[in-house]
Parts: C-alpha cells; structure tokens; sequence
C-alpha cells in the first residue's frame, strides 16, 4: 500500500475587509512549508469598490493601483490552482496551513468556488494558532503570533505582505513541528 503524502502549503492573503464577498480580497501569497523558496504571489482586482480603511491602511494596497495592475480573480485563481497542482504533482494532497487559518480560507474558498468551480484544498484548513495550542498546552490567548515567536525563535518577521507573511508563517509552521517531534521524543524516553 503507498504511503499518502500531505503537502504543506502556508497561504495568507490581505483583504479589503473581514468578509468575502462583501469584501475583497487583495493579495494572495503562498509557500510550501517544506520548501520555503516554492512560492506563488498575486495581486488581484477588486470585486467592487467597498473597504474598511485600516484594512488598507496596514496593507499600504490602494484599491485605484489593484484596478489597474491587478490580475482579475478569475485569472488569480486559475493561476494559484496551477501552482498548487503543479506543487502536489507527484500526488500528494494540499493541505492548507494559515495563522489564524479560518479568515485567510473563507477567502481562498470563496473565490475558488466562485471563480474556479472548487477549492483545491477541499473544505478544510490547518490552523497554527489551533495547533500552537495543541503541542504546548498553552491557552488561545497566548496563541497570538508574538506569543509564539517567543517559544519557537523565527528568522522571519511577519509585515502585512501575503508573500512575506506566508513564508513567515511556514517557518513558525515548521518549528512548531519540530517543537511536536522533540517533545514526543522526550515522551518516550
């Protein structure tokens, strides 16, 4: 029987508002957890003109510079479902991975089933924050990004870009994980 190979794929995405549909999303950024370099970026059109401004604000993305430079979502994501085919082509199965994973999916799910048909990652999403929680034992509040940097050291730095983000977000993914591993190990002897 062969074995199944999940492939770890850290998405994060900055958006126009907190809802998709109502709001847009701007940005999407991805990074194979394994393969930090293996990324996909992508600035999109707005769906319409609505925006809450600190949303734009943090961002620094300009709804009048994604208009005119952005990618129409349809296209975006025809792109990103390439690219994650083409990550998982030796068959393995996309696993979403965000912090704070159910806001950055309700986008991701909305437009690939609006402008795809279907969500290559299916109907689910691994959460850091949720699996922080589950290696450490600590409580949801202390599973805010600084508490976490605090335990596992990143490199990297998140900043509000979905690419940067995305691969920060790998790293943490990874380090908890190996933090998962030692402790087990730990466990057993």
């Amino acid at each position: 029987m062969a074995e199944h190979k999940e492939v770890f794929i850290s998405v994060d995405v900055e958006t126009a508002g907190p809802i998709p549909g109502e709001y847009s999303m701007l940005s999407i950024g991805a990074s194979h957890v394994d393969s930090p370099d293996y990324s996909f970026e992508c600035m999109l059109k707005p769906l319409n003109r609505n925006f809450v401004p600190d949303a734009l604000k943090v961002t620094g993305l300009s709804l009048d510079d994604l208009d005119a430079t952005g990618r129409s979502p349809e296209q975006a994501m025809h792109e990103f479902a390439s690219w994650i085919k083409e990550t998982c082509s030796d068959g393995g199965t996309p696993v979403f991975v965000g912090l704070n994973a159910p806001f950055d999916w309700s986008f991701i799910n909305y437009y690939f089933h609006r402008f795809v048909g279907q969500n290559p990652f299916g109907f689910t999403a691994l959460d850091i924050k949720a699996y922080f929680m589950g290696v450490t034992g600590c409580s949801w509040d202390d599973t805010r990004s600084s508490a976490i940097t605090k335990v596992v050291s990143p490199s990297l730095k998140g900043d509000h870009n979905a690419l940067h983000d995305a691969a920060y977000q790998a790293e943490l993914f990874r380090l908890i994980r190996e933090l998962q591993i030692t402790k087990a190990c730990r466990q057993r002897n």
